[in-house]
């Protein structure tokens, strides 16, 4: 049995994606932010962690990036993308919506829905989707804005569902473990991210971006964070295709490697939405291999 940690309480989100990553037995196990989940992983209390990495209308989640990229290393293994549609939630009998209350993410979600069909209510930010759940049943708030899991945790009425300002928003998941276990296997429609420090002068990130272009690798997301201490210095991470077992990607790894202060490798593993890599003409991981061959052969003088 596997014991999975997640950004809890019980009814989030998060939840949800980790159901849709365990396996029949694991044991899921909330933790109230997301790093206390990540801490979890690292202190050998759970052999896994599911969080939040980002979403396609608010963007990436700063508490996850940045954790992953200090302490302990960690790998991402897996992968969810859930449909983002929220229930509103109330304590039976409510007949007047003053407050309004949920993680800010959904809130931002939610603004215009709620601007439209709760008109005076007041938005009000809690540490999660299942937090405002819990404080609309204590009685602090009229309304929660949460995952539609929540109904299943918590006795309190729908008052409305399938809520969201954009019809298509999604949230991706990360499913971590502590690195030193076997990578999954290369799919073709794989997810390697990284993080970078590069040098804080002019040029860096485009040297960066150049390693990956010039082996025509398609990237899927880039990010800046401050480095913390460093006032004006910036990690990047970088989400890109492939699988760090192809030849091509290992190519471009080698060479990020030597031109940055730090690498750190976040991980390889399918991704969700299965879209398959874009491989740009001469960059197949066949040519990679024919090209170290030869320089290979050159080396051993068979050939100029």
């Amino acid at each position: 049995m596997t014991r999975i940690a997640y950004f809890g309480p019980e009814g989030t989100f998060t939840e949800q994606a980790a159901r849709s990553l365990a396996a029949d037995g694991d044991e899921l196990v909330p933790f109230e932010t997301i790093p206390l989940a990540l801490s979890a992983v690292r202190k050998g209390e759970t052999d896994a962690a599911c969080v939040p990495v980002e979403n396609s209308v608010e963007g990436v989640v700063p508490a996850t990036l940045d954790t992953l990229a200090e302490g302990e290393p960690l790998i991402a293994f897996a992968e969810a993308l859930l449909p983002v549609h929220f229930s509103v939630l109330t304590r039976p009998g409510t007949t007047e919506i003053r407050t309004v209350a949920s993680h800010p993410h959904a809130l931002a979600q939610v603004r215009l829905w709620v601007e439209a069909n709760l008109p005076g209510a007041r938005s009000v930010a809690t540490s999660s989707t299942a937090a405002a759940a819990v404080a609309v049943q204590r009685g602090d708030f009229d309304a929660a804005v949460t995952a539609p899991v929540a109904v299943q945790h918590y006795p309190l009425e729908v008052r409305a569902t399938e809520v969201a300002d954009v019809r298509d928003a999604r949230t991706r998941f990360l499913l971590v473990r502590r690195p030193r276990q076997p990578l999954p296997e290369p799919t073709g429609a794989d997810r390697t991210s990284i993080v970078a420090a590069a040098a804080n002068r002019t040029g860096a990130l485009a040297e960066l971006l150049t390693e990956l272009a010039g082996r025509g690798i398609n990237l899927t997301r880039l990010d800046a964070r401050p480095a913390r201490g460093n006032f004006g210095e910036y990690r990047f991470f970088i989400d890109f295709e492939g699988h760090v077992a192809e030849p091509r990607i290992g190519d471009a790894l080698t060479a990020l490697r030597r031109r940055c202060r730090n690498v750190r490798f976040l991980g390889s593993h399918p991704r969700a939405d299965g879209v398959r890599a874009t491989i740009a003409e001469s960059a197949g991981n066949e040519d990679f291999v024919d090209a170290a061959d030869w320089v290979a052969a050159v080396r051993r003088g068979e050939q100029a």
